[in-house]
């Protein structure tokens, strides 16, 4: 498998997760009108993905380090898939978020699996930079989905939206299906076995390289996920962007990202996956300023909301593929399971934002302003956090990486 087809194929499966929640994202305002929903359980359609997409992490992880990634993504894409068309058919907020769960469930296979073969094909430092690539690609797949979202809320409402989500689902079951050959170098019969996985469990949590890239794959996912919830509501309820122009905006974020992966590329073989981090954190510190200021403005424009984010963008470029080769680099064996126990980690600080944002952006609770306001504030409580481990875990632990 060449480095290219390797990095497109994670792109692919990993992209999977940018259309589950940026086609949402001009959705929101759409869903909410049509179903006559209060704004927390429409944030609940996004919190609750990510729970469940955290916790069936947990699940994936072990089974597939025993039967092997092919058969758990098949399983994945198809039942992605169904549960994409039955939200998208739902008549109540609640159905819809049912929906929302499966497809959390069923996605967290896909990007289990995705993240595993990484280890699976490549050593910590080259992976690394297969993964900056990949990630490039599911850049350009988050430039796609808000212009995607926005168009076909516009023009045909939100349901074509979350439509859209289970075909593309199927097309990348079928490509999977037709031209990914197993990735496993070592099944490992005993991996769902309780004694054995307890001990992995534990082994794992140990690590200090592991506990250092899954909080700073944590810290700035979190951030990430603050504007992945609010854009909509930022942009669309409180500046008064209509759909398609607020998911043309909302696709700026992603090609700051992509610089961002373009500048990992560019570190890794000169300062090492840790180095590459410390030197991001600058970055990362400097959309954290910026977002304290947005807070402060009463009337900003939309320039003024999204020039953090490309910041903040720009840095989460070198954070996440870097976090997400190291947090695996130790445990070429339990590669499955290791992925999954850093996802859990990314998705429960994802849900706890979620119902925060959901309380914060109620209705009586923040107007125009407090929406701005409790947008910037969250993303950069993430920044500062992104910093402060990157500065210390990161550097400390997070060459540590010798296969164990």
């Amino acid at each position: 498998m060449s480095h290219a087809f390797a990095a497109g194929v994670l792109a692919l499966l990993m992209g999977l997760q940018p259309v589950t929640t940026d086609l949402m994202l001009p959705a929101l305002p759409a869903l909410a009108a049509d179903l006559q929903a209060p704004m927390a359980p429409v944030q609940l359609t996004m919190s609750a993905l990510i729970l469940a997409f955290g916790l069936t992490q947990l699940v994936w992880g072990p089974v597939a380090d025993r039967f092997g990634r092919r058969p758990v993504l098949l399983l994945g894409l198809a039942l992605y898939t169904l549960a994409s068309l039955g939200a998208a058919l739902a008549g109540s907020v609640a159905a819809v978020v049912l929906g929302r769960v499966l497809q959390g469930a069923a996605l967290s296979a896909v990007v289990v699996c995705g993240r595993a073969m990484v280890r699976d094909l490549y050593e910590p430092q080259q992976g690394g930079m297969v993964m900056a690539r990949a990630l490039t690609g599911l850049g350009m797949v988050a430039i796609i989905g808000p212009l995607a979202g926005g168009a076909l809320v516009a023009g045909l409402g939100w349901r074509a939206a979350v439509a859209a989500m289970g075909v593309v689902g199927a097309a990348t079951g079928v490509f999977i299906a037709l031209k990914l050959p197993e990735t496993a170098r070592h099944r490992r019969p005993e991996a769902t076995q309780r004694g054995p996985l307890l001990r992995q469990i534990n082994a794992t949590l140990r690590h200090p390289a592991f506990r250092a890239w899954a909080a700073l794959v944590a810290c700035t996912y979190g951030g990430l996920f603050v504007f992945l919830a609010s854009s909509g509501f930022v942009l669309i309820g409180a500046l008064g962007l209509p759909p398609l122009q607020a998911g043309a905006v909302m696709s700026t974020c992603a090609m700051a990202y992509i610089a961002g992966t373009l500048l990992c590329r560019r570190w890794i073989p000169r300062l090492g996956l840790a180095g590459s981090v410390g030197r991001a954190a600058w970055i990362t510190l400097a959309a954290c300023a910026a977002l304290v200021l947005l807070a402060r403005q009463s009337n900003p424009s939309v320039l003024a909301v999204m020039a953090p984010v490309w910041l903040y963008a720009l840095g989460h470029g070198v954070h996440m593929p870097c976090g997400q080769a190291g947090v695996v680099g130790p445990f070429p064996k339990a590669a499955g399971l290791v992925s999954a126990l850093a996802g859990f980690a990314m998705s429960v600080m994802a849900f706890g934002i979620g119902w925060w944002l959901g309380r914060t952006l109620a209705p009586g609770v923040a107007g125009a302003a407090g929406t701005v306001q409790a947008f910037a504030l969250g993303m950069a409580a993430a920044a500062l956090a992104t910093v402060a481990v990157a500065w210390t875990l990161v550097r400390r632990h997070g060459d540590q990486l010798q296969a164990t």
